[in-house]
């Protein structure tokens, strides 16, 4: 899985970055609409379940089997 934003959601408030325990810069992402792809997210859904307005998902992502 990974975390998807809503940016139209979006007030940069910063409240997911601060309570990453990995300090992801998550609301830069946020902001533009890209999802979080950093290879030190944990996935622990903490900026997440911080979000103030809901801006962020998890989104899962398809298995690549045989590549």
């Amino acid at each position: 899985a990974q975390v998807v934003p809503d940016a139209s959601r979006c007030v940069q408030c910063g409240i997911c970055s601060y309570n990453c325990p990995i300090e992801i810069d998550v609301r830069a992402s946020a902001c533009r609409g890209l999802p979080i792809n950093s290879s030190y997210c944990l996935t622990c859904g903490e900026c997440v379940r911080r979000c103030p307005r809901g801006v962020l998902a998890f989104e899962r992502l398809p298995l690549l089997i045989g590549k």
